[in-house]
């Protein structure tokens, strides 16, 4: 791979001896990784575990996603591994139960499905992007893991200011330059340039600057970047430290895992180096927001315009298993969210452009509540409340294609349909035909030959899940 010069040689007066050494490791292999939903997959899958996330795995080759039955019903995210180093920074801080988090830059979703699993299930997890097409792809994946404490925002990081000293935590996973991803995407090369870069941190200061005031006194900033470049880095905190009064976290690093600790000030920082992890480029650093800014009193709203019936309630009853939930009712449809965090969602929806929040149990069609595709895919769906058809391979693929299935089943109405004892969705048994409910928008949109063809049907059975 032939790195830009400039970027060369600014590596070279940053790694010096090790230089050599991370220069080859651009012609290796780059490692494939998944984390599993530990809700939705108990096994312990007999793979090579990252070393500082425990639901992380390495998996021996690249099979093809798309025809896997369990990507498609949340059992595990395909990322990149070094951006789980994310699990250290959240269990070592040992948050208080019940938690506010942010995770501001978050599409496609790795760092909030991750948020997701390793938060407390009284905690409250506010994903947003500000890119509208992008935050519909964080949305469906954040459907398909399944948790209700969860509100996917559309906005741009000012927007935040409307909540002040409303987060315990922020986590800026920021856009940059890229150089962290060289080896694997091509195209980061050839859209890498000094200017662009400059540009980058710039634009890292805005939003650092513009999310600052949504921090509690007290509360957390997670930063992080997949670049190399120390102006989007180690001079972004600096920068911080000069107008904002924060103090540094250090986080136990063990030898085996590569990590390199560098200083921004009295501030430490954790680089990932392709040449010394089994991972892309990665830089995180974590900082305690300080001072003695006047603690303000979010006004809670007396009244929740959303609530449903107390029918409604009665009939979404019988879908959800766990308790502690409130019943919303938002146009048609019937809506599960955590009720600790209701005032939470009211002061949200009042200040920002919502998503999707907590879990859409249907849409209510007469007297009837039909059940949506998100609940099938959630970790409170009460499975004994409908019969199940467990589908085999083939079934399972001309179902996520939207292709007419015939499986067996004695029961008419809402069938939940499982591959491998996993919902993935439902069918209405109409007696002479079954009608599907899986989303248009989220099939699979391969050709009936490509997706039969044994060798991709091989390298499925190849993956070890």
């Amino acid at each position: 791979m032939i790195l830009p010069e400039i970027f060369s040689q600014r590596m070279l007066k940053i790694l010096d001896k090790e230089f050599e050494a991370f220069e080859h490791s651009f012609d290796n292999d780059v490692a494939t990784s998944v984390r599993i939903n530990p809700l939705k997959y108990k096994d312990k899958p007999t793979l090579d575990q990252v070393c500082y996330c425990g639901t992380g795995y390495f998996i021996p080759q690249r099979p093809l996603f798309t025809i896997d039955p369990f990507i498609h019903s949340g059992v595990y995210y395909v990322q990149e591994s070094s951006s789980m180093f994310l699990e250290q920074a959240i269990k070592q801080l040992k948050l208080k139960p019940g938690v506010k988090v942010l995770d501001l830059c978050a599409s496609p979703g790795g760092k909030s499905t991750h948020l997701a699993s390793i938060l407390d299930s009284g905690s409250l997890l506010v994903s947003n992007d500000v890119i509208r097409a992008r935050s519909q792809i964080l949305s469906e994946n954040l459907k398909k893991w399944g948790n209700p404490n969860v509100i996917v925002t559309n906005n741009d990081p000012q927007d935040f200011q409307r909540l002040p000293q409303f987060f315990d935590v922020v986590v800026v996973d920021a856009p940059c330059s890229g150089e962290g991803l060289f080896r694997r995407d091509s195209n980061a090369i050839l859209e890498w340039s000094p200017d662009n870069a400059q540009l980058c941190a710039q634009r890292q200061q805005r939003i650092l600057a513009d999310v600052w005031p949504t921090i509690k006194e007290g509360g957390i900033l997670i930063y992080s970047t997949c670049t190399f470049n120390p102006a989007e880095n180690e001079e972004n905190i600096q920068w911080l430290s000069e107008f904002a009064e924060v103090e540094p976290i250090s986080l136990k690093i063990e030898d085996h895992w590569g990590i390199t600790i560098t200083q921004a000030g009295e501030f430490p920082c954790y680089r990932f180096y392709p040449h010394k992890v089994t991972g892309e480029g990665l830089f995180m650093t974590v900082v305690r927001k300080t001072g003695s800014q006047l603690q303000i009193q979010q006004r809670k709203a007396k009244d929740n315009p959303l609530l449903a019936s107390k029918s409604e309630k009665e009939m979404s009853k019988s879908f959800l298993i766990n308790e502690g939930l409130e019943i919303l009712r938002f146009e048609d449809s019937l809506l599960a969210f955590p009720y600790a965090h209701m005032a939470e969602l009211l002061q949200v929806k009042n200040n920002l452009r919502i998503l999707h929040a907590g879990v859409k149990i249907g849409e209510i069609k007469q007297k009837d509540l039909l059940p949506a595709h998100e609940l099938s895919l959630s970790v409170i769906l009460n499975r004994s409340s409908f019969p199940e058809i467990e589908l085999n391979i083939d079934q399972t693929l001309n179902y996520l294609k939207r292709d007419d299935i015939s499986p067996s089943s004695d029961t008419k109405g809402w069938n939940l349909v499982t591959y491998r004892n996993i919902p993935i969705g439902w069918v209405k048994n109409l007696g002479n035909r079954y009608n599907s409910a899986f989303p248009k928008e989220w099939r699979i949109r391969m050709s009936i030959a490509e997706y039969r063809d044994e060798k991709l049907r091989d390298e499925m059975k190849r993956f070890p899940l």
